[in-house]
């Protein structure tokens, strides 16, 4: 095996991802103070080809050096809006027909592994401060809750590593690259 060259990854420049057919997530942060965090889920959203960060409350926007040393430049390619609060996020986002999950540990929470979407439905998760989460008037606004197991001895993860990883379950469920705005499966479905 060998590793590919920078140039043999057919990477597309900010112009093409605009144009580009994305994923119908609509990701938002509600209170990340760690501009680094804001920074590092620009470029997880990048990768993915999210459609649409929205930052809230004291959570930085760009341009800031902080957060391009982590979005290496995910700050420019993905659209991003900015919300006094992540309240008002969540409502807009119901206004336009968007079905939002928090991601936080709930009662009732649907396993991440549970996840199911429907063909023609665009998403929004909600990812929380470092220290409080996802607020709770916030989290009663939507539309129910992503959990993700764990199993060791701590009860929460960075919240860039926890975006990482429950983007990567909605990529899994939609057609990558992505060529269209519906999922690889027509019909919804519960897996094991």
């Amino acid at each position: 095996m060998r590793k590919l060259r920078t140039i043999e990854m057919q990477r597309l420049t900010v112009e093409e991802f605009k144009a580009a057919a994305k994923m119908p997530l609509v990701v938002v942060l509600d209170d990340v103070r760690s501009l680094y965090n804001v920074g590092s889920v620009f470029r997880t959203c990048d990768a993915f080809r999210v459609e649409q960060v929205c930052l809230c409350g004291i959570t930085a926007c760009p341009p800031h050096p902080e957060i391009h040393k982590t979005a290496l430049g995910g700050e420019d390619s993905v659209d991003w809006r900015y919300f006094a609060t992540a309240r008002e996020a969540v409502e807009a986002l119901h206004a336009e027909g968007v079905f939002v999950y928090a991601v936080e540990q709930a009662v009732g929470s649907t396993p991440l592994h549970r996840l199911s979407t429907s063909a023609g439905t665009r998403y929004a998760v909600v990812f929380g401060n470092e220290v409080k989460g996802v607020h709770q008037e916030v989290v009663d606004l939507c539309d129910g809750c992503l959990e993700i197991p764990q199993h060791g001895t701590k009860h929460s993860m960075n919240v860039s590593v926890t975006a990482g990883i429950v983007l990567w379950e909605f990529c899994k469920q939609w057609s990558f690259p992505i060529d269209q705005e519906t999922p690889v499966d027509d019909e919804p479905h519960l897996r094991q």
